[in-house]
């Protein structure tokens, strides 16, 4: 059986409850960074140019790192990646909606969801509003709010050979009785979040689950969240720079919004915002910036799938990742992942000195996977990127599944990568 941290899975389970969107992830992160004595940096300022624990926050993503002794200014980047937003209903900017006397909220699909696993969940509602005054005030209603409601099977006898589900149909959720009135949605979420709808000038917003994740398994194994994908990296990767005690590299730590969208955005893996901020870092001429560069290493984390026990069909057959066997090296021929032999090299080194396990994950030739943004920030940087994650089942679902050891197991890593 697996040994685990309790309190460092239970602190994770915590931070996903309390970040329900990319923009209370940051503020979670960034309270953390504030506690450890982390400054916040403004992009539009002049930045420090000497030792200290800095961040900086832009549209739902973050990049922290730490500079203890003027040397590592001489020797680069230790960098571990990862990204804050989810799979999940987004609400519509016109929102009012309804028919048959229903009310309803008009939602589209951010990123791959399966539609059949947002059925029948308890939904509430978060995100980011921005005001008149230019200031930008957080919600999140963390209460059963909303529904999409399954069909009866009576009224459909043939759901159990296959459910076919419209997106524009069939999941707009459904939150109370009555005539629609336009307005009401947002007057009801700017008075929760304690604005005047007035003043609401723009809003992101998007309808998590209210349901807490939960410890699952005969000997509590298993972890049982929405956002596992990809918090748990985020939650890794932040834990681990808090406890850097020395590193011979800078260490930095960056979680993007909008991966599970494509990355192509102000914000996102694709953007210059972590090359801009690593070039501000170093503060020096071109010619140092690319000798810094070459010399920094990127750590790309990211969920990926672990067998499924009543799927393995569709798995790669030589390699079967298991929750609580440690993080996955994710590997690619046609790079989806942006792991090569001296990427694994690395990875290995960071694995043996946390004193964790290790297995391999790739895909079937016949079913392609994903990729994430390890070969986006690869392309932008030209530095050496490894892939990595944790094995996960039920990806993108409503409500995911993770090995409870895996956890630390990742934090460890992350630590043990920041410190080679």
């Amino acid at each position: 059986m697996a040994v685990f941290d309790v309190a460092h899975t239970k602190d994770l389970a915590e931070f996903i409850h309390a970040s329900p969107s990319p923009y209370h992830a940051c503020a979670n992160a960034a309270d953390r960074l504030e506690a450890a004595g982390y400054r916040e940096l403004d992009e539009a300022a002049a930045w420090p140019h000497e030792p200290g624990a800095y961040y900086v926050v832009k549209d739902g993503s973050i990049i922290a790192w730490r500079v203890d002794d003027p040397a590592q200014f001489q020797n680069g980047f230790r960098i571990f990646g990862a990204h804050t937003d989810s799979p999940i209903l987004k609400v519509k900017p016109q929102p009012d909606t309804g028919v048959a006397g229903w009310k309803q909220v008009a939602v589209e699909t951010y990123g791959g969801i399966p539609y059949d696993t947002w059925l029948d969940v308890d939904l509430g509602v978060a995100g980011r509003l921005a005001l008149r005054d230019g200031s930008i005030k957080l919600v999140h209603v963390d209460r059963p709010l909303l529904r999409v409601p399954r069909l009866a099977i009576h009224l459909d006898r043939e759901v159990n050979k296959g459910m076919k589900l419209n997106a524009q149909q069939h999941l707009t959720p459904v939150w109370g009785l009555g005539p629609v009135e336009q307005g009401e949605f947002l007057e009801f979420v700017a008075k929760e979040a304690g604005v005047t709808a007035g003043d609401v000038l723009g809003f992101d917003l998007v309808l998590p689950g209210t349901q807490k994740p939960s410890f699952l398994g005969r000997e509590n194994e298993f972890l049982a969240a929405p956002r596992l994908d990809n918090l748990m990296s985020t939650h890794a990767g932040l834990s681990a720079l808090l406890k850097v005690e020395s590193s011979e590299k800078i260490p930095v730590f960056v979680s993007f919004n909008h991966e599970e969208s494509g990355s192509m955005t102000s914000s996102g893996a694709q953007s210059p915002f972590l090359e801009r901020t690593l070039r501000r870092i170093l503060a020096a001429d071109e010619e140092t910036v690319a000798q810094r560069f070459a010399a920094s290493t990127v750590m790309s984390s990211d969920t990926g799938q672990a067998v499924h026990p009543n799927f393995s069909e569709r798995h790669e057959p030589g390699h079967h990742p298991l929750p609580n066997g440690g993080p996955m090296l994710k590997t690619s021929a046609n790079e989806r992942y942006a792991t090569g032999a001296e990427e694994q090299a690395l990875f290995v080194r960071a694995c043996e000195a946390a004193d964790i396990p290790w297995q391999f994950y790739v895909n079937r030739n016949d079913i392609p996977g994903g990729t994430t943004i390890g070969p986006l920030s690869a392309t932008q940087l030209s530095m050496l990127t490894v892939d990595v994650g944790p094995g996960i089942l039920s990806m993108h679902s409503s409500r995911e599944l993770c090995g409870t050891a895996d956890a630390h197991h990742l934090a460890d890593l992350a630590l043990s990568y920041f410190q080679l």
